[in-house]
């Protein structure tokens, strides 16, 4: 999805507009890129929330969720916390739940603007439990194993990554979201936003979704909107886990992986 910085209203139509289409094809639960809302803000906050306030926007999409019955995940920056603003992501339920995710590991850009999360969540909806993280969160294989240790059988993986082709893009992805599934034996879902950003810079258009073989399940890249459908069967994720030779978090040993602790202990920064 294209998400353009500070224009709330036209990024909330598209989100209606996408979760019906979502819906018709008979999709549950649909995931938009990371700030799909508000748009990536990294030149400061100035008109946001001016028209609509944050409390606003999260009762547009609890009606958005409700009128389509289906479960949307959408990005928003977060005011409502004390300190300073957080890269969030809602998790909104047609029965008015409302869930988030609050970024927790940073790019050097936005340490500059925006807070840290301190959760490592894992969320329930229609049936399955999952998890999300964030763009550079994805980078740090800890969170991957803690949100599947926490009994995450999906990560969904918002983006809003710029720089580089498609190509480019579904080729990096492909290094660390592959093992992110393979080793935690889990469905990973990636999405980002596409085109324009700020002075030249484009966001390639790509989605990705991928089994807990490490496989690839559905695929996009280019240059526009799009929506990746894909059906995630639990049949495919019992097969690997009752397998000893293909899920490995159950042969894990804890005691051994005290040191990466003790050495953040020592060593702090």
């Amino acid at each position: 999805m294209e998400s353009s910085p500070l224009e709330m209203k036209k990024n909330l139509d598209k989100t209606f507009e996408y979760s019906l289409a979502a819906k018709r094809e008979g999709a549950e639960i649909v995931c938009f890129p990371e700030l799909s809302i508000t748009g990536y803000l990294l030149d400061g906050f100035d008109g946001l929330y001016v028209k609509e306030g944050m409390d606003e926007l999260v009762e547009v999409l609890k009606d958005v969720a409700a009128e389509t019955g289906i479960v949307i995940m959408a990005g928003l920056v977060d005011v409502e916390n004390a300190g300073r603003p957080m890269i969030a992501h809602f998790v909104f339920h047609p029965d008015g739940r409302v869930m988030v995710h609050r970024k927790t590991h940073l790019s050097q850009q936005e340490k500059a603007l925006y807070g840290e999360g301190n959760e490592v969540k894992v969320f329930e909806a229609s049936g399955i439990s999952f998890g999300i993280q964030l763009c550079y969160e994805g980078h740090f294989p800890e969170l991957s194993s803690i949100m599947a240790l926490l009994g995450a059988e999906v990560i969904f993986f918002p983006h809003a990554s710029p720089r580089g082709t498609p190509d480019d893009k579904l080729t990096s992805w492909s290094r660390h979201l592959t093992a992110r599934a393979y080793d935690n034996s889990l469905f990973v879902v990636a999405c980002n936003q596409v085109g324009a950003f700020r002075r030249g810079v484009f966001f390639p258009g790509v989605a990705l979704i991928l089994g807990p073989d490490g496989k690839a399940i559905a695929c996009y890249r280019g240059k526009n909107e799009r929506i990746l459908l894909a059906e995630l069967r639990s049949d495919v994720l019992k097969q690997i886990r009752e397998n000893s030779m293909r899920f490995f978090l159950n042969s894990r040993r804890p005691e051994l992986y005290k040191g990466i602790l003790s050495y953040y202990l020592k060593n702090p920064g």
